[in-house]
C-alpha cells in the first residue's frame, strides 16, 4: 500500500528570549506528487531563565480508539498528554516501536559561526542520552556519517524569527513518525550567544518535539513554550512514557 508522508514543523525560541506560542496549519502552494496532501504544523516557544512502565500499544479501530481514550483517562495524572491532544486535534504521533534497532543520529561536528564551540555538540549528545534513559521503545545511536543517519542535527548562526531551534518531522498516513531533523542556533535572534546550559535545554526541548511531544502549560516542564528549566521534569518523563504506550493516530 502506498503511504502518504505528512511533514510536521516545530519551532522553539532560544534562551532568555520571550516569545509566543502558536499552532498553524499550512497547505503547500506547490506540493510534490504525493498520494495525499501535505500538511505542516508550526509551534513556537522560548527559554526563560533557569528556575511507569510501557504497555504494548493497541491496533487502531473504533473499539480500540475508545479503549485508548480509557487508558489515557486512567494514566493521565502527572502528564500533559491532554495538552498534546488539544494541540494535535485529538491525535497522537510518535515513532513506531523499533524492536531494539536504534534511531541513528548525526550531529554536525563543526560550524563556522562566531562563538560556536564543540561543547555544544557534547551538550546535544547529552540531551539525547537523557531522553534515551527513559527506555522508550525508540533509542538513539550516534553516527559519524550523515548519510547513515535518520535524524540530522545541524547549526545556524541565528534565525530571522525570534527562535533558537527548529524541528521538522514527517509522518505517514498511519500517524507514525518516519524521519526528523533539528536545527539549533548559536545565537539568539538579537545576537546573544546561547550558553552551554541553554543549548542543552534547547536540545532537550527540540528532541521532545522529535519524539512527538507538543507544548504544555506546565511551566516547570522542558516542553513548556517558555522553557524555565534545564532538565526533564517528572511530567516530561511520564508524558513520553504514556505516549509510547499508546498507538499513534486520531482518537475520534
Amino acid at each position: 500500500m502506498t503511504r502518504a508522508v505528512i511533514s510536521i514543523l516545530s519551532l522553539s525560541v532560544g534562551a532568555l528570549v520571550i516569545g509566543a506560542s502558536r499552532t498553524t496549519y499550512v497547505a503547500p502552494s506547490a506540493p510534490a506528487p504525493r498520494p495525499a496532501e501535505q500538511h505542516t504544523i508550526v509551534s513556537s516557544g522560548s527559554i526563560a531563565r533557569a528556575l511507569a512502565g510501557i504497555v504494548p500499544a493497541l491496533p487502531r479501530g473504533g473499539d480500540e480508539k475508545a479503549e485508548t481514550r480509557r487508558r489515557i483517562r486512567n494514566a493521565q495524572a502527572g502528564t500533559y498528554i491532554n495538552d498534546i491532544l488539544s494541540a494535535r486535534d485529538s491525535s497522537l504521533s510518535r515513532w513506531p516501536d523499533r524492536n531494539g534497532v536504534p534511531l541513528t543520529v548525526w550531529i554536525q561536528p563543526n560550524a563556522r559561526y562566531d562563538d560556536f564551540t564543540t561543547n555544544f555538540v557534547a551538550r546535544v549528545r547529552q540531551a539525547f542520552m537523557e531522553w534515551g534513559a527513559l527506555n522508550l521503545p525508540v533509542r538513539f545511536a550516534f553516527v559519524d556519517d550523515s548519510a547513515d543517519a535518520e535524524v540530522h542535527v545541524t547549526w545556524i548562526d541565528r534565525f530571522k524569527e525570534p527562535i533558537s531551534g527548529r524541528t521538522r518531522w514527517s509522518r505517514d498516513d498511519d500517524w507514525w513518525i518516519t524521519d526528523a531533523n533539528i536545527i539549533l542556533a548559536v545565537h539568539h535572534n538579537q545576537g546573544e550567544v546561547l550558553d552551554e546550559d541553554s543549548m542543552r535545554a534547547m536540545a532537550l526541548h527540540e528532541i521532545g518535539h522529535l519524539l512527538g511531544l507538543d507544548h504544555t502549560r506546565d511551566s516547570m516542564s522542558v516542553m513548556a513554550p517558555k522553557v524555565r528549566v534545564r532538565q526533564l521534569s517528572d511530567a516530561d518523563r511520564a508524558t513520553a512514557r504514556l505516549l509510547y504506550a499508546l498507538p499513534a493516530g486520531p482518537l475520534r
